[in-house]
């Protein structure tokens, strides 16, 4: 598949280090002498811009946290004037205040480069109408797809979310060939397609860009059947940049991460030591390429792993495992750690349907967790003792996973709500 910036992309790990050391200098230079933050920070560990001459003396820095960004809120921490923005985005405050991230010129050409590399890894070209079905607005996720799109030469068609009759006559219509959205959407979408009778041989897509929220392999694998396409992963936050942090090759073993942007580390979160490659940890990013918001050791809270080996697609970039969960939405249920994720992926390797909620109580001071499940359309016949075994079966799957019972209810196809943007899966009642 296409790979845009081979200088870069396949670059040998010493002239990727040697870039990654300069742009680094000059990053702490500027946020040590415009971010009041950052010199109080460096200050008090005794570090000025001189001590940093390489990329190897990024564990001097301290980390940033997303409360530091809402503590500064909302330009605190920006190392430019507001006159030099051209853009700020937000995080949409579900957790508190808003996060507040702004851009320069500049800024916006990397972050489109960016996400024009994972386009191009999808085979993607000036040829492709690229189908945006992500939010636009203070998300971060339309416009990323859609400036990449364009910095890649491809028509941008940006549809954003919601009325999906629509989103599919655009797609016959408009010949869409390289769709952008969140996985569970692109599921819905391809179940719409389905149970209207719509012919694939009427729809042009050939590749899906799917991120914001956790998907396994066996989830891509039904969308790929569904829309008769192939589905590509995408990484980013609004701190760091948005969707093109990094992003999914041909060979899908690992996200290639823009590292020439966005300096990767793995962290063991409670000792906030590095942790070697293939062990997963805490995520951490340094933005050695932006100037608006330049981030130190920004912590995301995402549980992953990273290998420097070279892939078989050609790039010598770092690349990042699928994250396994987020140390903020991780469940603690009985004392044992239950990822959304893990359910999911027992689900689909028991061929159930990947449309679920998890319902998280306490009962006599005792948690529960209870997996509501769609039942497959061709199951509306089978007897209630077929059920009961469908039930037990899966509920010993699930425990052989996660070291935990969960109780399984099957409720009707259809019955669970549909998602436009990220899928709502846990509620968690022991909060309200």
């Amino acid at each position: 598949m296409g790979i845009l910036k081979p200088e870069i992309e396949c670059a040998s790990r010493e002239d990727m280090k040697a870039l990654q050391s300069a742009r680094l200098k000059k990053m702490v230079e500027n946020a040590y002498n415009n971010v009041p933050f950052y010199k109080q920070k460096l200050d008090e560990l005794g570090i000025s811009p001189a001590d940093i001459n390489s990329i190897d003396d990024i564990t001097k820095l301290p980390f940033t946290l997303k409360t530091d960004l809402r503590d500064n809120y909302p330009y605190g921490l920006f190392a430019v004037p507001m006159t030099d923005l051209v853009r700020v985005h937000a995080s949409s405050g579900t957790t508190g205040k808003q996060t507040v991230v702004g851009y320069t010129k500049k800024d916006i050409d990397v972050w489109s480069e960016s996400a024009a590399r994972a386009i191009a890894a999808t085979g993607g070209t000036k040829d492709d109408i690229v189908h945006v079905s992500y939010g636009y607005g203070l998300f971060t996720g339309g416009l990323g797809l859609h400036y990449g799109a364009e910095y890649l030469g491809a028509t941008a068609i940006p549809v954003s979310t919601g009325n999906t009759s629509r989103q599919i006559q655009i797609f016959q219509d408009f010949g869409s060939t390289v769709l952008c959205c969140t996985p569970s959407y692109a599921l819905y979408l391809g179940e719409s397609i389905r149970d209207a009778g719509i012919s694939l041989d009427t729809i042009k897509l050939r590749a899906g860009i799917f991120g914001a929220e956790p998907w396994t392999d066996a989830m891509r694998k039904q969308i790929e059947t569904l829309l008769g396409i192939e589905a590509y992963d995408i990484y980013g936050l609004s701190e760091i940049a948005g969707p093109g942090v990094s992003f999914d090759c041909e060979c899908h073993n690992g996200m290639h991460v823009n590292e020439d942007y966005f300096y990767p580390e793995v962290i063991d979160p409670e000792t906030l030591e590095p942790v070697p490659d293939g062990t997963v940890g805490e995520l951490v990013f340094t933005c050695i390429g932006k100037e608006a918001l330049p981030l130190i050791r920004y912590r995301t809270r995402d549980l992953c792993s990273i290998t420097h080996e070279k892939c078989a697609c050609g790039r010598t970039t770092v690349r990042m495992s699928k994250p396994v969960g987020r140390s903020d939405d991780m469940l603690i249920i009985r004392g044992v750690n239950v990822f959304p994720s893990q359910i999911e992926h027992v689900l689909l390797q028991q061929g159930m349907e990947p449309n679920y909620l998890i319902i998280v109580d306490r009962v006599n001071n005792l948690d529960t967790l209870t997996v509501e499940v769609e039942m497959a359309q061709n199951t509306f016949s089978d007897t209630i003792k077929d059920l009961e075994t469908a039930k037990k079966k899966l509920e010993a799957a699930m425990q052989n996973t996660l070291n935990v019972h969960a109780h399984i209810k099957f409720v009707e196809y259809g019955t669970l709500p549909r998602s436009e943007g990220k899928a709502k899966r846990v509620i968690d009642k022991r909060k309200i």
